[in-house]
């Protein structure tokens, strides 16, 4: 376990309810930058959640798995548009556009592991929502990233890459939430690798959108162009153009931005006409707990190798923002068994220590404020194979918010 002390800004000291706005709202600081307001926080919640009818709180006789009072936001469905209408002082403050030719709508990205959906993500919204490292299966959870300008909103699903075999039933949720992603989706993003040889992609278009009777429109994204030549490229496209079924293919460069604007440019072309489903100064409806979490397990699949970030869940056990001390944030990190604990603690606690370190530091710059970081490590036998425990961690389409 390690604790760092550092000082904080000071902010009033929250309620219960005002904590929950407080963690469920800060996005326009994390896209701004800029120090956080309390008030337009508040109302920003108080806007998505009216947004959002799946809201929801739920209980559980079994403290280890979810407290009573915990509550739990869904994603696996669309807000109602007819919902998503603000009063004029809501409307006012959150400079939302009544235009009637704004256009909003879903669009799922669908690939194989480690072809750059995270980072196309992360661009699209222009700036890291998703963790990002050269590893396959880094993303777990499906990520909600809200892209917007006074003309649309683009909500982008970025999903787990689609595994060929299921080896728990963490993998088998995993693939669910690919799903369900594309169920509500009005458009669909095919990430492939330009660096591999061209593949049929049938079982991803089967993974992601074989249920669906309507097929939406969906586009096929040819990434890390910059890592090929020109005229490599080109013989590819000619080939996923022949060879698949799909509107259009476009390749780009996630890493550096090249052809982001023609991908957003075609997702425009497909988005129907309506409300935005978010405030424009929210960049994504996942609690800034999670995030927290994400960074710590980013540093894991950074700092070990073989098995070790494959066997990790990281939760966030206890946040706390503090008046007049640094902001206060409890972790844990599940491990399998006892080896993967040592391995992971490292020799005299050197190893969780940088773990500790590296995480706090970009937790921090994260949320643009000190913190009093503590990881503890634990070992859970078989925790990728308990369904409700599963469900508890965010994999059964829900995440929690407190």
């Amino acid at each position: 376990m390690e604790k760092l002390i550092l000082h904080s800004p000071s902010i009033p000291t929250p309620t219960p309810q005002q904590q929950f706005l407080f963690h469920k709202s800060l996005f326009s600081s994390f896209k701004s930058r800029t120090p956080f307001h309390q008030t337009s926080s508040f109302l920003s919640f108080i806007s998505s959640t009216r947004r959002n009818p799946h809201f929801q709180s739920l209980s559980n006789g079994d403290s280890e798995l979810v407290d009573d009072e915990m509550s739990f936001l869904s994603l696996t469905g669309k807000p109602d548009r007819n919902m998503a209408l603000l009063d004029d002082y809501e409307s006012d403050e959150l400079d939302l556009d009544s235009d009637p030719n704004h256009r909003s709508g879903y669009v799922a990205l669908l690939g194989k592991p480690n072809v750059g959906k995270s980072t196309l993500a992360n661009q699209m919204v222009g700036q890291k929502l998703s963790i990002v490292t050269d590893k396959p299966q880094t993303t777990r959870h499906r990520i909600l990233c809200i892209c917007s300008s006074p003309d649309y909103q683009m909500v982008l699903y970025d999903t787990p890459g689609v595994l060929k075999k299921e080896m728990h039933k963490l993998d088998s949720m995993m693939m669910k939430n690919v799903r369900t992603a594309a169920v509500n989706a009005d458009c669909v993003l095919v990430v492939v690798d330009a660096c591999k040889a061209p593949e049929k992609i049938d079982e991803l278009l089967e993974e992601g959108i074989g249920d669906l009777k309507d097929k939406p429109p969906t586009l096929l994204i040819l990434n890390k162009k910059d890592l090929i030549k020109p005229g490599e490229v080109a013989k590819k496209l000619e080939w996923y153009e022949k060879f698949t079924d799909v509107d259009e293919v476009i390749p780009v460069s996630a890493k550096y931005g090249h052809g982001i604007d023609d991908v957003k440019d075609w997702i425009l072309s497909k988005l129907p006409h309506g409300p935005a489903y978010y405030p424009k100064d929210i960049v994504s409806e996942h609690p800034e707990r999670f995030f927290v979490a994400e960074i710590v397990r980013e540093k894991i699949f950074m700092q070990y190798r073989n098995e070790i970030p494959y066997v990790c869940q990281v939760n966030t056990v206890n946040y706390k923002a503090r008046p007049d001390a640094k902001d206060f944030i409890q972790m844990e990190i599940l491990v399998e068994k006892s080896s993967q604990k040592i391995i992971l603690i490292g020799r005299e606690g050197k190893a969780l220590k940088l773990l500790a370190t590296a995480s706090r530091l970009d937790i921090e710059d994260f949320l643009q404020k000190k913190v009093y970081l503590e990881i503890e490590v634990k070992v859970k036998e078989n925790w990728r194979q308990d369904e409700a425990l599963l469900k508890n961690y965010g994999y059964g389409g829900q995440i929690r918010v407190l």
